[in-house]
């Protein structure tokens, strides 16, 4: 798998592709030594740490899990039949771009009504016909929406607005081979973090990106699931952090950090004692007025191992 040249191909709020220079002084040292043969990822979003790490090192298996299953079916797609998606997508892309403002609208939201409809429809464990529109319709609305949003409203319905982009690019195939090719030998799993209790040993890393503890004084992030990931998800995360910590695994998990708006919010001091917590600096937009917007810290929080 190395020097696979990948890249995300959804845009996903809370990339880390802007922190990996940073991460990368803060990874584990067994994996920079080459010591870890496993790596796990439970929250995978957009997977832009997955993706720099397979372009430097060679791990035995890579498990890649997310609650999301129209995320992992479209993995799952594109892992196993990315000449069809890169067809779909041609299509849409074709379509969208040569139409005029009122079509591309009219478009948009058929799209997205067609891809809410066919919810139910859709095996998420076999990869046919249906399976492969829903994946393309998936990073269709993902590279036309607003400002790349993946939100569920209280149904499980796909409800971001259209975006005002005037030459979104839809289709990367070059990427898209590329990201095949990265999913090769990876195991994708849909369900709840803890499922990847299992697989960890002491030759593992893994890193954790759930979805963000909301800042106080900030509107809470939308849902990205039917079940929000409320507080007491986050206190089991943190017991989880501990159970894997005790296989020997090394650690590192990313999450929001409450001080940028209240310095006496001690959550993560409390919930994982004894653990190393690190500062790192993110352009993010965490107010709904944008000329509040710019450079917060979010946290990283490692084991010693």
């Amino acid at each position: 798998m190395n020097n696979i040249d990948a890249k995300p191909f959804l845009k996903w709020a809370g990339g880390k592709r802007q922190l990996i220079d940073q991460y990368n002084k803060l990874f584990p040292e067994r994996l920079l030594v080459g010591q870890l043969t496993t790596y796990i990822e439970p929250f995978l979003g957009g997977g832009a740490v997955f993706f720099e790490l397979i372009k430097r090192f060679d791990f035995k298996m890579i498990i890649l899990n997310d609650i999301n299953e129209d995320l992992i079916l479209t993995y799952r797609v594109i892992q196993q039949n990315v000449n069809s998606v890169i067809k779909e997508l041609s299509f849409l892309e074709d379509r969208y771009l040569s139409a005029n403002n009122n079509t591309r609208k009219k478009m948009y939201y058929e799209i997205r009504d067609l891809f809410n409809a066919e919810k139910e429809k859709v095996n998420h464990e076999i990869i046919n016909d249906i399976a492969i529109r829903h994946a393309a319709r998936l990073i269709f609305l993902n590279r036309t929406c607003f400002n790349g949003l993946y939100r569920l409203n209280n149904k499980g319905e796909f409800n971001v607005p259209q975006g005002n982009y005037k030459n979104p690019q839809i289709l990367d195939s070059e990427n898209l081979y590329n990201v095949s090719n990265a999913l090769k030998n990876v195991i994708l799993l849909c369900g709840d973090f803890e499922q990847i209790y299992p697989y960890v040993d002491e030759n593992t890393f893994v890193y954790m990106d759930p979805p963000y503890r909301p800042l106080p004084k900030t509107p809470s992030f939308t849902s990205y699931a039917k079940q929000d990931f409320n507080e007491d998800c986050q206190i089991r995360l943190s017991k989880f952090f501990r159970k894997l910590d005790e296989k020997n695994a090394s650690i590192m998990l990313s999450n929001s950090n409450p001080k940028n708006t209240d310095p006496y919010d001690n959550f993560f001091e409390i919930y994982y004692e004894s653990y190393d917590i690190f500062e790192v600096s993110a352009n993010r937009a965490i107010n709904s007025d944008s000329s509040k917007r710019g450079a917060i810290t979010e946290l990283v929080i490692k084991n010693k191992r």
